[in-house]
């Protein structure tokens, strides 16, 4: 299912369920979905191995090595 095809949907159970209001904010939902779909989030990771263990200990509050 497309954001469109979602969105058209959405708006039709909106006005059925007597919420005119809510087209709005399902406009803006599908314009927000839209971009995190087409933002790039495939970006290299960088850190080593031993950053992200680290990092791992840092969360789990034990102590650095």
């Amino acid at each position: 299912m497309t954001v469109a095809e979602w969105l058209a949907l959405a708006k039709a159970d909106a006005e059925k369920r007597g919420l005119p209001d809510l087209i709005p904010a399902l406009d803006g939902l599908a314009k927000a979905m839209e971009q995190l779909r087409a933002a790039d989030w495939n970006d290299p990771s960088t850190q080593s191995a031993a950053s992200l263990e680290d990092a791992a200990d840092f969360a789990q509050d034990r102590p650095q090595r």
